[in-house]
């Protein structure tokens, strides 16, 4: 055994062997044992290091080498910083290299937030083989799209087969099932070639159940204060916390220097829970900015609607670039689809309100939420309107519906169109969930494969979980709610891409083409700025969006619920050009045209036949 200082914790191939370094402060002794075939229950001794770390170089050995770690004689348990797990992650860890893959993406110029546009989507039910390399052969169909970015819902490994990601309890090794370290490189490398960003949601506020072995070698991962709902919360705050922030950052960094992902999505900021001095969110995205190499955005999930999210930390904010807000969705739901239990009890889906959220960025500023029984938000005023993550669907709003439903399962196509119009019209930057783009027919379910007993609790905590809402009250009601250790309900998830071709999907999908195109070319829809961008009811039902940017106006027009005439406060001689409506012939097969009259006292005069949209542009500020 040689003496060894790496700079990160895990297995590093240096030299003719590996460094190995682990935190185990309160351990007395920690050595790693090799299971590679032919040398298995060979052991080393690891040194013990500053900071409760121990270390050593285990000469002879190099990638593809399998290793557990032996402390105070309990084990072996796989590494917490594993870079693979071959075996799933109850078994040995493997050395990995990552220096062996060779990048062919120099000339990407990175990911920025003013030309964003995600399309979220998870692996293993993406495409029919459920891997990296069956993302990588939709890369082209997500370009022609026009999205600029995928958002890959969490990769890191987890306990079965298959699951959301949100168990992941080997932080640093890509999931097995959705192939080698290698073939995630690979998406990566392929998604910039098409001129396509990579982010990839992480979850640092929680272990997951089965499989977290991160306490066999110290307690100090996990806060002695502080919990979450999905158990214990992550020590930022306590005792050796420095540890264990450290280890959380250096993972955000492998992500981003080993696999070169633009960006990363913090899963549920709000239970990172850290009542020390600077918070958590502040160190990481400071330290990413400084030791990135190149530039990354941080996007938060966070339901509070707190400005210092984004806020830089000269002015008291933790430095984030981007925060999901979710205030666009509960209104489009409430009003669509008439959602008025749980937290949608707090909104009235009104265009007036639909309006004023567009127009500010969320719409809970400090008011009463009845749902949490407190105030909520703080007003964002000052905020870039970019900041703002927005969407019709996205896997929680769809995957926490006891049946896994859309919101286009659930609303007339023309009412799906016109919101569409008006989603990706909209200032924030807009969020597409895998399929919504087609009106997929597949639902998107919670689904987990844990062992048996582990299983059954969750099962049954899936079906209570519902037990308050109106159409689950019965019991027997909630023992229709597919089960998440099932099969089916993992395989219902699964796209079905061949429908895309056919109508009526086609149309949504040309659509949605037509609406990113125009989103990335027109001036008017380019400034990340609230200058020149007004959202305004008309009547109950109709919300008018006007975006001004380069001596040029966009109006969208989008009527949401029935058929009606809408007049529009806007000069009737500009020039208008309608550049598409939502009954267009080539978006739905049984169109019914929306007539538009520009010499009205008021402006401009629109007849809806049923919900609609209308997108037009004046060569001049209007």
């Amino acid at each position: 055994m040689m003496p060894s200082t790496p700079a990160g914790t895990g297995a590093c191939v240096e030299g003719g062997g590996t460094s190995f370094r682990v935190w185990a402060p309160e351990r007395r002794r920690v050595e790693v044992v090799i299971e590679t075939p032919g040398r298995e229950g060979e052991c080393h001794v690891l040194s013990r290091a500053d900071g409760g770390f121990f270390e050593g170089v285990v000469g002879g050995t190099g990638a593809g080498d399998l290793y557990r770690y032996r402390v105070d004689g309990e084990g072996p348990f796989p590494d917490p910083a594993s870079r693979f797990q071959p075996r799933g992650v109850h078994g040995p860890s493997e050395v990995i290299d990552a220096s062996r893959f060779r990048w062919a993406d120099d000339a990407w110029p990175g990911l920025r937030l003013a030309d964003l546009a995600v399309y979220e989507l998870h692996v293993g039910t993406f495409t029919p083989a459920g891997t990296f390399a069956g993302a990588a052969e939709r890369l082209s169909y997500l370009a022609d799209l026009g999205v600029t970015a995928l958002e890959l819902m969490p990769v890191a490994d987890f306990p079965g087969g298959r699951n959301w990601g949100y168990d992941g309890v080997s932080l640093f090794a890509p999931a097995r099932c959705y192939g080698r370290p290698d073939d995630l490189r690979r998406l990566v490398d392929a998604a910039h070639r098409a001129g396509l960003g990579v982010a990839l949601d992480v979850v640092y506020n929680h272990f997951g159940a089965d499989g977290a072995y991160h306490g066999a070698f110290t307690k100090s991962y996990f806060s002695r204060r502080h919990s979450t709902p999905w158990g214990a919360a992550i020590n930022l705050d306590g005792r050796h916390s420095d540890a264990v922030r450290s280890f959380l950052i250096e993972n955000a960094l492998a992500w981003v220097r080993e696999y070169h992902v633009d960006a990363l999505r913090l899963d549920a900021t709000h239970a990172l829970v850290d009542d020390g001095p600077r918070h958590f969110l502040a160190e990481l995205s400071a330290r990413l900015r400084t030791e990135a190499g190149r530039p990354v955005l941080l996007i938060a999930e966070d339901h509070r609607n707190l400005r210092q999210l984004v806020l830089p930390e000269s002015r008291g904010g933790w430095g984030l670039d981007a925060v999901w807000a979710d205030d666009f969705h509960h209104q489009m739901r409430r009003a669509l689809a008439g959602d008025d239990e749980g937290y949608y009890a707090d909104f009235s889906g009104s265009a007036a309100d639909l309006a004023e959220t567009i127009r500010r960025g969320w719409l809970f500023r400090g008011q009463p939420s009845p749902h949490l029984g407190a105030p909520r938000g703080e007003d964002p005023s000052g905020l870039p309107p970019r900041s703002f993550v927005v969407c019709l669907q996205n896997h929680d709003q769809i995957g926490n519906r006891a049946l896994g439903g859309r919101l286009h399962h659930e609303v007339d196509l023309d009412a799906y169109r016109a919101a569409t119009a008006l989603h990706l019209c909209a200032p924030e930057t807009p969020l597409l969930f895998m399929g919504q783009e087609w009106a997929a027919t597949s639902p998107f379910l919670f689904f987990t494969d844990h062992e048996p007993e582990l299983g059954k609790r969750v099962t049954a905590g899936r079906r209570k979980e519902f037990r308050s809402f109106r159409a689950f009250a019965d019991p027997e009601a909630r023992k229709r709610i597919p089960d998440p250790q099932a099969e089916t309900t993992f395989l219902a998830g699964r796209l079905v891409w061949e429908e895309r071709e056919s109508e009526p999907h086609a149309g949504t999908l040309r659509l949605h083409r037509a609406l990113l195109g125009l989103r990335r070319r027109e001036p008017a829809l380019r400034p990340d700025s609230w200058d020149g961008v007004d959202a305004q009811a008309a009547g109950g039902d109709t919300v008018v969006l006007r975006r001004a940017g380069g001596g040029r106006t966009l109006l969208v027009v989008a009527r949401l619920r029935g058929a009606g005439t809408v007049d529009v406060a806007a000069p009737a001689n500009p020039g208008w050009e309608v550049l598409l409506t939502t009954e267009d012939a080539a978006f739905c097969t049984d169109p019914r045209p929306i007539r538009l009259e520009s010499s009205t006292p008021l402006g401009l005069r629109l007849h809806f036949a049923r919900p609609g949209a209308v997108v037009a542009l004046s060569h001049r500020d209007a």
